[in-house]
């Protein structure tokens, strides 16, 4: 323990962010780093609890304390060692997590958590700084094989481990670039796409093998993936968005949020976006949607120079600071205010789409919408009712869709004869083996839409499963045994 009233002692702090009016003129990262003595005095916060509740909140479980105190005691890249032992790229989770570790951390209880994801980006910064971060190729081959199919944080946490543990990797990926989610969903703003070149040429280096443009299930058979390899691992993500149904949805000018930033990513990184480019410049915007995706099309929208923008959500507005449905160490659900909000924009609950209007082109000009109430049944389950009289007219040139994702895209899992579960994710066991021999699933694709921790998380479990498949052993390959956590998904439909 580094210093026993260190968390008495030493006030919460963050990075700061840029001022509002330089940030929203680029595409840079928000946040200035903080200075190692900084970063230093913020790690002896830690209480080294006798039971780390942090390490509960971690979907990876994270050492976290053990680490905090090699920070205070200058000891970078030890602490670095610490980190990489249970997580592949922290500099992923420290950027974009919503820290689940820090909700579920003690101090959180009476005020302001440790601030882990601060203490995480600086080891790992430090560690590209100083040159720690190189490949570390296997001692030795396995003569098996896996193919990947899936770039995102959970395929690149899978093909490491798995070239690791002496397997030759192959990773496949339909777009241009690796990365998925990283590369083409998380905007520039929050993290810089050289941290996933980085990774990239780092796991080139240990001999993993990435192939692009290489869409499997359309321009690739899988069945011949799984012909030609001992292991298939599926971590295609959730990329089935949730669309509205109503009427005048048709219109132009209304679109999904993933498209729209993926162009955003592709002109920040000097890349064509196609003959029709989805822009807020001028326009008066509407983002439909209350989660992370719809603050990084909000982010987008100001750096784009919209008119205005307004967010809206159907649930009612949660609270501010302390939610009894959601009592610690849970991740609870408050009002959550993002760099992004306080740039500038509106927000509005409670608000249910009835209908889009256009104009003489076919183009959106409206949208009218009507107040919703929420209330609870008499078998406890959640409905809304509409407000009488609380009609309502927004004007809006762009309104872009983030209200979530339902699963994987079809025709992968049908190739494959795959069953599915019933929210239309790939069905899996505990090993995360999908119904057919051989083919495996982590990520998104089974668990369905989640965070970036947890699609690392799932990664590396998978690729302890197919190590310990592969070599008729248990694996030596690090990961957190969630399996008496998990229950059996039901083997119910096929897609």
């Amino acid at each position: 323990m580094s210093d026993p009233r260190g968390f008495l002692s030493v006030d919460p702090q963050k990075p700061m962010p840029r001022p509002v009016h330089q940030r929203t003129k680029d595409y840079d990262e928000l946040y200035q780093p903080m200075p190692p003595e900084g970063v230093r005095a913020q790690a002896t916060r830690c209480m080294d609890c006798g039971i780390p509740f942090c390490h509960t909140g971690c979907p990876l479980g994270n050492l976290i304390p053990d680490w905090n105190d090699l920070v205070h005691r200058n000891r970078w890249e030890e602490a670095l060692q610490a980190l990489h032992d249970t997580n592949n790229f922290p500099e992923f989770t420290g950027k974009t997590c919503p820290a689940p570790c820090e909700s579920a951390c003690v101090l959180a209880l009476s005020g302001a958590a440790v601030t882990i994801k601060t203490i995480e980006c600086a080891i790992v910064d430090k560690g590209w700084e100083m040159g720690w971060i190189v490949p570390h190729p296997p001692t030795r081959e396995t003569g098996k094989s896996v193919a990947v199919v899936g770039s995102g944080p959970a395929g690149m946490a899978a093909a490491q481990q798995l070239r690791r543990a002496g397997h030759a990797v192959t990773v496949y990926e339909r777009d241009d670039r690796p990365g998925g989610l990283m590369t083409y969903g998380i905007p520039d703003f929050k993290m810089a796409k050289d941290y996933v070149d980085k990774r990239v040429a780092q796991m080139e280096g240990e001999g993993v093998k990435f192939v692009v443009r290489a869409d499997v299930g359309r321009t690739i058979d899988p069945n011949d993936l799984v012909a030609d390899h001992d292991a298939v691992l599926l971590t295609v993500g959730a990329t089935k968005p949730r669309d509205l149904d109503v009427p005048g949805r048709d219109l132009k000018g209304i679109v999904m949020a993933m498209p729209y930033l993926t162009q955003q990513n592709r002109r920040v990184a000097g890349l064509e976006v196609g003959d029709e480019p989805i822009l807020a410049t001028g326009k008066n915007v509407i983002i439909i949607g209350g989660g992370d995706t719809a603050a990084d099309c909000l982010g987008t929208c100001h750096r784009q120079g919209a008119k205005s923008v307004l967010q809206l959500d159907y649930n009612p507005r949660p609270p501010e600071y302390h939610n009894p449905a959601t009592p610690w160490p849970l991740w609870p659900k408050i009002l959550r205010i993002s760099p992004a909000h306080e740039e500038g924009g509106k927000r509005d609950w409670q608000i249910k789409s009835s209908a889009f209007v256009g104009d003489d082109q076919g183009r959106v000009k409206e949208l009218h919408a009507v107040r919703v109430k929420q209330y609870f049944d008499e078998a406890g389950e959640r409905q809304f009712q509409e407000m009488t009289g609380s009609e309502l007219v927004f004007p809006c040139e762009l309104v872009l869709l983030a209200i979530g994702f339902s699963g994987p895209e079809a025709g992968l899992a049908q190739s494959l004869g795959l069953a599915m579960t019933e929210s239309g994710t790939i069905a899996s066991d505990r090993r995360y083996a999908t119904s057919r021999r051989g083919v495996f699933a982590a990520g998104d694709c089974r668990r369905g839409q989640s965070i970036v921790v947890w699609a690392i998380a799932e990664g590396r479990e998978a690729a302890r499963h197919i190590d310990e498949f592969l070599t008729g052993r248990p694996s030596r390959l690090a990961g957190r045994d969630t399996s008496p956590l998990i229950v059996d998904l039901p083997l119910v439909s096929r897609a």
